[in-house]
């Protein structure tokens, strides 16, 4: 019995030496993946376990104690069934890939970016080889192909700010010169930068306004954008200006001076500004923290840099100026580590 099992040992375990070579590389991989600052780390991760997992069954093969006519079937199976996958799938798995490593090079927008792909509306929470994951307005995640996102137009809002607009229908009796001023009083309070106002269209019943101004911070578009909206029902209504509906306007009894306008409450209590009850923050829960730990490896990458930099300084300083020096690199260096933990279990709960 015993020689039994010692002669099983011999024979298996250049195999089971290989899987667990395997897996240690796998887990080591994950662990320098998850530490890396680079954006496109999850990529390299999935494409080095794929090769490791390829390379382990093929060395497996080699090893087991297999006949040359059996091995060499085996093998040639693994290969027609390498063959047929890549065959099969060339159109959806290769292509799609391809685009995740285009992507990846391009860097068209990262992790807590607001993109606009066809219909689809939210922020980015993660991109891998295959996907690129958003979180809507709905609170809802949506997993989008890559290749979809190379062959398609997709439009990506600037973190540095972007135009907020709104839309909406004024009668011809209200002449433009009058409406242009009211507009824009409404994009100022809604604290949009460099308002102005366009005529889109000269409607049977109405004319139709966009009403445009520039959000400096990316944090809040969807409050920004209902805040605008609300200035302006505010500003219309308090100067007795109604806003045109189709359907309204060709029931109304023409004969009647009477306007659409609601009557205002007068309650006394504090309005709520979009900071205190900011949607977003729910919403795209999962999307600020993708964003936030992008930012913390950013942050990580740039700490590393300067330390480079005043470690090079301190090899041409002046012995009088080494000590300052030295503390200004051990206090980064003690930063740089609080942000490697930070980003690991951050990382880790993701």
């Amino acid at each position: 019995m015993v020689a039994t099992l010692v002669s099983l040992f011999q024979t298996l375990w250049p195999a089971t030496a290989l899987v667990i070579l395997a897996l240690a590389l796998i887990l080591v991989a994950r662990w320098m993946s998850r530490r890396s600052v680079s954006a496109g780390s999850a990529l390299v991760y999935q494409l080095t376990v794929w090769f490791i997992a390829s390379v382990a069954v093929i060395s497996i093969v080699v090893v087991l104690p297999l006949e040359s006519d059996t091995r060499g079937q085996i093998l040639s199976l693994l290969g027609v069934v390498l063959t047929a996958v890549i065959a099969l799938s060339s159109t959806t798995f290769v292509a799609n890939a391809m685009a995740g490593v285009m992507l990846q090079a391009m860097q068209p927008f990262r992790p807590g970016d607001y993109v606009r792909v066809g219909t689809e509306f939210g922020r980015v929470t993660r991109r891998s080889l295959l996907h690129t994951q958003i979180q809507t307005e709905t609170s809802d995640f949506t997993t989008l192909p890559n290749l979809l996102l190379v062959t398609g137009p997709v439009t990506v809002l600037h973190r540095e700010g972007t135009i907020i607009t709104a839309e909406l229908s004024l009668g011809y009796d209200l002449d433009y010169r009058d409406a242009e001023p009211r507009l824009l009083e409404a994009a100022e309070q809604a604290g949009l930068d460099e308002p102005f106002v366009l005529v889109q269209d000269l409607l049977d019943h109405a004319v139709s306004y966009r009403v445009c101004g520039f959000l400096p911070e990316m944090k809040h578009p969807l409050s920004a954008r209902s805040k605008l909206r609300k200035k302006v029902l505010e500003v219309l209504h308090d100067n007795g200006i109604e806003i045109a509906s189709p359907s309204f306007m060709n029931q109304r009894r023409l004969e009647t001076g009477d306007r659409a306008i609601p009557r205002r409450k007068v309650t006394g209590e504090p309005e709520h500004t979009a900071e205190e009850s900011a949607p977003e923050e729910k919403i795209f829960e999962k999307a600020e923290e993708a964003a936030s730990l992008e930012e913390l490896k950013v942050e990580q990458e740039e700490l590393r840099q300067n330390i480079k930099r005043e470690r090079a300084h301190l090899k041409e300083a002046a012995e009088e100026d080494r000590a300052a020096l030295e503390t200004v690199i051990a206090r980064l260096e003690q930063r740089e580590q609080w942000l490697a933990g930070l980003i690991e279990r951050r990382s880790e709960k993701a």
